[in-house]
């Protein structure tokens, strides 16, 4: 088999720290497109890759034979772009949020089903090491029932990162949609719903605009979820945060787990009897520990493409964490609490 032609569409941060650098480092894949609406930045990036640049996706899709696409776009492209991939024969890996609704989530799912063609949300959290070994001793039981949980993902804000600094299509609603609760608390929700193996059944959020005086979309957000064990825990999301701040801690029956927590382990483990577990076993990637070190998204999506398999994060899987996002933006907009109701496959 030759290798699996890449299109990268969005060449703004995200792209240029990892999608575009991993494809680079994956010996499997070729990058043979990039796309922006920025005709310098694309220009420029497929300078650096030798590949092809365009600033119309549309044109893009026309004209080269793709295996995999990439999408690294503003928020509400995401939908569109994608289920346009989808249709022209590529296999997309999109960055989150999903969508910017639950009808766009489902319609780029079965735009996947239709084509026979795989779709990944680049939920990177779950590919970190503290987190699958998390995973791993709830499941065997190790802390007993889960009852309680906090998880919290904050940092000073994207104007720090992002190419476009204070400028940031982020701040924009009619471009982001969703702010800190898409950026970082989506990360968070598909985090805590794959480490306890359950799912979110009813949602409280306060999500407010705080801190971030030029942006009309949300800075700051504190969720209340209750899960379908019975387990009650909180979620965390902030752009105001001046120390990053990526922990998660689980109460269980028999011991408390606590992820990304401390200064020198990724993971510690507290039981009931007073005795302790310190795990070294690596940190989550930051963007400013960029792609070479690997968020492991692209090697996986790879793999799966080449094996036929179901990746992480499917299409499926994907749509119920933005959906406890949204979720809780109503919640703030109602001042009530909001149910998930779901059958065995999908949110109704």
């Amino acid at each position: 088999m030759g290798k699996l032609k890449v299109g990268v569409i969005g060449c703004g941060s995200i792209a240029t720290i990892r999608h575009l650098p991993e494809y680079a480092a994956n010996p499997y894949t070729e990058l043979a497109a990039v796309c922006d609406v920025n005709q310098e930045r694309a220009q420029q990036t497929g300078d650096l890759y030798q590949t092809k640049a365009y600033t119309d996706y549309q044109e893009l899709f026309a004209n080269e034979d793709l295996d995999i696409v990439s999408v690294c776009t503003p928020n509400y492209l995401h939908a569109q772009i994608s289920i346009a991939g989808l249709e022209a024969g590529c296999n997309v890996l999109c960055e989150k949020p999903m969508a910017t609704s639950a009808e766009d989530a489902q319609m780029m799912i079965e735009a996947a089903k239709r084509n026979g063609k795989k779709l990944m949300i680049a939920h990177n959290q779950r590919f970190v090491k503290s987190h699958q070994k998390a995973k791993e001793l709830i499941a065997k039981g190790e802390i007993g029932k889960v009852v309680s949980f906090r998880t919290s993902f904050g940092h000073p804000g994207p104007e720090n990162w992002s190419v476009d600094g204070q400028n940031s299509w982020f701040f924009r609603k009619h471009e982001a949609y969703i702010g800190a609760m898409g950026d970082l608390g989506v990360h968070k929700a598909d985090l805590i719903r794959f480490i306890l193996g359950d799912e979110v059944n009813e949602v409280a959020g306060f999500v407010d605009t705080l801190s971030k005086k030029a942006a009309d979309v949300d800075d700051n957000a504190v969720c209340i979820l209750r899960m379908e064990s019975g387990a009650i825990g909180t979620l965390a999301a902030s752009w105001s945060y001046q120390k990053e701040d990526n922990s998660t801690v689980i109460y269980g029956e028999k011991a408390v787990l606590r992820l990304e927590d401390h200064p020198d382990y990724s993971l510690t483990i507290h039981y009931q009897n007073g005795e302790q577990i310190f795990y070294d076993i690596g940190g989550i990637q930051t963007n400013d520990t960029g792609g070479q070190f690997g968020s492991q998204v692209i090697d996986h999506f790879v793999w799966c493409i080449q094996n036929d398999e179901q990746p992480e994060s499917h299409g499926e899987d994907a749509k119920k964490s933005i959906e406890v996002v949204l979720a809780a933006l109503e919640s703030s907009e109602s001042k009530s609490f909001i149910p998930l109701h779901r059958n065995k496959n999908h949110i109704t």
